[in-house]
């Protein structure tokens, strides 16, 4: 054993040895950090492997190599690799709550365990904690998302099966969520003034604003851009990366959205976001910050939500007897026949558009409590 001093004056532990009739030299570690002692107690196991036909080089290597595979082989690891390859491809909104339920519901648990040792009660263990607090449709999202991820270390060599399988059946179904809406026509006007007379976030009361009038999914309008906007058009275009169904999805903007759109703008259009968030302009508004306005005007979990006010407009344009085809088109809904689904757009456009203007008039007339009789599609 020496120390090797470079011409830079680091100085290495070094030892020399032979092994199968080969001069090596076996590395011990950096003085300081190793002191004489240490590079001793090296050494002296360093002589214990070669007594014994091992190379204490190789196996040095091969213990290195197994550290790095077992860093590389956690399910935090796999899962997080997994994430990162698959979740460009999915709506900001989708991928973001994916990565908070791996972080707060399995990684705690589950994070440092060799995926390919994680056995079906281990992963029945931490959906049942999930569980146990009553939030049983993210158990059953949890469960899908870890048995995608353990199919994934199968086709990368990091496991042999897919655990996740054996679980069908262990976690109750959850029950069939409804978003609450108001339907009855005075009831939606009783709830446009009470928005108009939200005294809080102005940005927070356009946002309330605009739901209804455009009727997207809640992610959509918080993520909403200035870039996708076009206000002397009257047409918001949402990017197909954006949306759950990945198409590009087209919104006619009524008179009265662009109004509205045209009020804020001064405020929050030198920004990104249209509806950016209270503390910072570089974030959209909080997932939460629609539901938690409609509480403070007195609407409970049970009365409203905004994911209400797609209901409301499905609801009654549907018994105002509008196309389906326009309606399902303007809630982007999937249509699973290519052909019909391209017909539909370019079909249904222009209905469309004189859709979303009487909708915004239908709306206003309620909000002014006046007694109407429904507006009827072939009235326009």
């Amino acid at each position: 054993m020496y120390l090797e001093v470079t011409p830079t004056g680091a100085k290495y532990w070094r030892m020399k040895f032979r092994h199968a009739g080969k001069e090596k030299r076996l590395a011990l570690g950096v003085y300081p950090e190793v002191g004489l002692k240490d590079a001793r107690e090296k050494r002296d196991a360093a002589r214990k492997l070669l007594a014994d036909g091992i190379d204490p080089a190789a196996a040095k290597k091969a213990r290195k190599a197994a550290a790095v595979a077992e860093a590389t082989s956690s399910f935090e690891a796999v899962a997080r690799e997994w994430f990162a390859k698959f979740a460009p491809g999915w709506a900001p909104t989708h991928s973001d709550k994916i990565i908070r339920r791996l972080e707060r519901d399995i990684f705690p648990w589950l994070g440092n365990r060799p995926i390919a040792e994680i056995s079906a009660p281990d992963l029945l263990a931490v959906l049942r904690r999930i569980e146990s607090r009553g939030a049983i449709e993210t158990a059953h999202r949890a469960h899908q998302n870890c048995g995608q991820i353990l199919r994934y270390a199968i086709a990368t060599g990091r496991a042999e099966r897919d655990t996740s399988a054996d679980l069908r059946g262990a976690i109750p179904p959850s029950k069939e969520r409804h978003h609450p809406s108001l339907t009855d026509p005075k009831a939606v006007g009783e709830l446009l003034r009470a928005i108009n007379g939200y005294t809080g976030s102005f940005v927070t009361k356009c946002a309330m604003q605009l739901a209804p009038l455009v009727f997207v999914r809640p992610g959509e309008l918080r993520h909403a851009e200035w870039n996708e906007i076009n206000l002397d058009a009257a047409e918001w275009r949402i990017p197909a990366e954006k949306m759950k169904m990945r198409a590009v999805h087209i919104i006619p903007l009524s008179i009265q959205a662009v109004a509205l759109l045209s009020e804020i703008k001064p405020l929050t259009g030198k920004g990104c976001y249209v509806f950016p968030g209270a503390r910072t302009v570089t974030r959209p508004m909080s997932e939460n910050t629609v539901n938690a306005a409609l509480r403070r005007l007195g609407y409970g979990s049970d009365d409203m939500t905004g994911h209400g006010f797609r209901s409301i407009a499905s609801t009654l344009l549907n018994e105002q007897g509008w196309n389906r085809d326009a309606i399902e088109r303007q809630l982007a809904h999937a249509e699973r026949d290519s052909i019909r689904a391209a017909y539909n757009y370019a079909e249904h456009m222009p209905e469309r558009r004189k859709m979303m203007q009487a909708w915004a008039d239908y709306l206003d007339t309620l909000c002014k409590g006046a007694d109407v009789v429904p507006l009827r599609a072939g009235d326009v």
